[in-house]
C-alpha cells in the first residue's frame, strides 16, 4: 500500500474541516492551510463530495464542510475509497486478489497478509476525530 499525494491532500483537507465542523471553508482557505494548489484541491474536494465525506454550498457564505461527524469517518475507509486496496501484494488482497505462479507454498504470503491486516486494523480503528484529538498513542490496536 502506498498513499499518494491525492490521499494525503484529501486527508489534510478532511482534518481541517473536522477541526471546525461548524464553519464552511473556501477552496482558497483550505489551500492555504493544506499547501495544495487551489485548482488541484478543487478537484479533490469534488471527489470527496461525490464520496459523501463533505458537502458544499455555492455563493456568499458558501464553501466546504464535513458531511458527518469526524468520529464516523475512519481513515481506512477514506484511503480505500481514494487509493484502492490496502494489501501490499495482490496475492493477499481481500478486494483485488490476483493469483501468482509462486503462490503455492510461498513463504512470503503470510508476511504480506500480516502486513495487510496490521495496516488495515490501524487505519480502520483510527477516525478523523482520533487525529484531531491526538489520540493515536493512547490506545492499543487490536
Amino acid at each position: 500500500m502506498k498513499v499518494s499525494s491525492k490521499g494525503e491532500y484529501c486527508l489534510r483537507a478532511l482534518i481541517i474541516l473536522a477541526k471546525h465542523p461548524e464553519r464552511r471553508f473556501t477552496v482558497h482557505e483550505l489551500s492555504k492551510q493544506t499547501l495544495v494548489p487551489p485548482p488541484y484541491l478543487e478537484k479533490l474536494l469534488s471527489q470527496l463530495r461525490v464520496l459523501s465525506y463533505i458537502t458544499s454550498k455555492r455563493g456568499k457564505g458558501g464553501g466546504y464542510q464535513l458531511s458527518r461527524d469526524a468520529r464516523d469517518i475512519s481513515i481506512g475507509e477514506v484511503i480505500r475509497q481514494l487509493e484502492g486496496p490496502l494489501a501490499p501484494m495482490s496475492c493477499v488482497s481481500v478486494t483485488s486478489y490476483q493469483s501468482c505462479e509462486l503462490e503455492q507454498g510461498c513463504l512470503l504470503k503470510p508476511l504480506w497478509g500480516l502486513v495487510r491486516d496490521t495496516v488495515a486494523n490501524v487505519l480502520d480503528q483510527t477516525t478523523l476525530a482520533d487525529l484531531i484529538e491526538n489520540k493515536l498513542g493512547q490506545r492499543k490496536v487490536k
